[in-house]
């Protein structure tokens, strides 16, 4: 990998994406030291453990010490708006209809994506402000209204900033954005950690650290394999006649990844259950809300047990949008091609439909396995590291894209890169 980035480094165009790519990541992080408008930074100081959130959503924002600056909801109303215009993009005709009319389609789509993430931003930025309302230092509807625009605008303005990263510099902007607010929080989870070993047996604490470490090396490994894991289902093509020549009748292969879900199904399990959560930011709630909450907690057996059927229920459901298996195999017998054993039209239809279950149940097991590693240490061992399962997919991923990304812009460039030995 280092030689990589050394090769990269070497070639101008891809420094130059390197670079740009940097600067808007350093942007990103120095927005989130900026504090929203009105906000009493004293009252932050003194009370940010318990304006802190330890979840999933604040670690993608920016940080556990972020939730009070401008950037507080980072890109997470863009993504949530991308996955409702992807679901929506089945569910409404309209939309199916853009996302196949090519470029042109994908812009009005990207144009109705940005307008649902200012709706989102907006009903988000409303319900933190409300819960922050005592941390004002007035009682002032102006400071509450400055308050709310400065979050839409900073939730924004990173929505700009990722489609920048993705036009002209490295992988995905919002992958990327994602995966440094994550990183951000290394250092404070490694503190938390030797603080744990720090407390009671200093050897007990060290066995546990060192058992913990093993653990997520052997997540990461396993992420790894994972994430680039695929069933192939074989395609052959029937040769056609062109005059006294004959075309086609080529072999080839229709891949089935094991992540075709991915860390979308977590992120909806997980959404689904801080949804009373977050209902409390904008009402006052009572003691039932709260046990409601506690409950769901993923750590609480009930919350722990929701969060896998949630998964595999929304890895199904996300797999059934994505593979149309119909048509698949309605375009697969337009062009000649055929799955060898297997007749074209329906029985194709239905043998991939039994890959596709066989393949998404084994990935959404995987990923529950995954997703659980941080619940299991704190259960056993007793250490909430902050961080792990879910994020260790996202930023593995994020890493391994990075560079297939660098990669591939070496090769356009001939150069060998990791193929030069």
């Amino acid at each position: 990998m280092f030689k990589l980035f050394a090769n990269a480094w070497k070639v101008e165009d891809v420094r130059k994406k390197l670079l740009y790519t940097l600067m808007i990541l350093a942007v990103v992080r120095l927005g989130c030291h900026i504090a929203i408008p009105g906000i009493d930074f004293v009252a932050v100081q003194q009370n940010i453990n318990a304006y802190s959130s330890g979840t999933l959503y604040s670690l993608i924002a920016g940080g556990y010490n972020s939730n009070w600056s401008i950037f507080a909801m980072g890109i997470g109303p863009y993504i949530t708006a991308s996955i409702i215009m992807q679901l929506l993009t089945v569910a409404i005709p309209k939309f199916e209809q853009l996302s196949k009319e090519g470029q042109e389609g994908r812009k009005k789509l990207g144009v109705y994506t940005r307008y649902l993430t200012v709706i989102l931003s907006t009903i988000q930025a409303i319900g933190i402000t409300r819960s922050y309302s005592a941390m004002f230092v007035a009682d002032s509807m102006v400071l509450y209204i400055a308050s709310v625009i400065s979050l839409v605008a900073g939730s924004i303005f990173i929505m700009w900033l990722a489609e920048q990263i993705t036009a002209k510099g490295i992988s995905n902007g919002s992958s990327m954005i994602i995966f440094v607010n994550i990183i951000s929080n290394l250092p404070a989870g490694i503190q938390s950690i030797v603080y744990f070993a720090q407390g009671g047996e200093i050897m007990v604490g060290i066995a546990k650290i060192a058992v913990m470490i093993a653990i997520l090396l052997l997540d990461v490994i396993f992420i790894v394999f994972l994430h680039d894991g695929e069933r192939r289902i074989p395609v052959h093509y029937s040769s056609k006649m062109l005059g006294r020549n004959a075309a086609g009748g080529r072999s080839s292969y229709m891949p089935v990844k094991v992540n075709t879900a991915g860390v979308i199904s977590i992120i909806f399990a997980i959404s689904l259950l801080q949804f009373p959560q977050q209902i409390s930011m904008f009402f006052n709630t009572g003691a039932t809300m709260q046990k409601v909450i506690s409950v769901l907690r993923m750590t609480h057996p009930v919350g722990a047990a929701l969060y896998v059927v949630l998964i595999f229920l929304f890895s199904y459901f996300y797999v059934s949008i994505v593979i149309n298996p119909n048509e698949i195999a309605e375009n697969m017998k337009k062009s000649g091609g055929f799955v060898p054993g297997i007749r074209p039209g329906q029985p194709t239809s239905a043998h991939i439909t039994k890959v596709v279950n066989k393949v998404t149940f084994f990935g959404a097991i995987f990923y529950a396995v995954i997703a659980f590693v941080p619940i299991v240490l704190e259960w056993i061992l007793g250490i909430n590291v902050g961080f792990g399962g879910t994020t260790l997919v996202i930023v593995v991923g994020v890493c391994l894209d990075i560079v297939k990304n660098i990669e591939s812009q070496l090769l356009m460039r001939h150069y060998k890169g990791f193929l030069n030995k």
